[in-house]
């Protein structure tokens, strides 16, 4: 059984690979494509905002950064 942390980092991996393959997407888009509320969407993305992966250009929006990644 996954921990709560590993259930987490899987989950912002697959947010972020789910926004650069889509371009841009909504916060209510990912609410509803991986089935966890608002508020656990908004923690993830802040992650991925700390570490320059994501941005939002425009309230609500979210795109990929340009910044170099190795996804494993």
């Amino acid at each position: 059984m996954k921990t709560s942390t590993d259930r987490m980092l899987t989950r912002i991996k697959s947010i972020y690979l789910y926004i650069k393959k889509r371009g841009s997407v909504s916060t209510k888009e990912l609410v509803e494509e991986f089935g966890t509320t608002q508020r656990t969407i908004q923690r993830d993305l802040n992650v991925l905002v700390y570490n320059k992966l994501v941005d939002s250009p425009k309230r609500g929006k979210w795109t990929t950064t340009n910044r170099k990644t190795k996804v494993s």
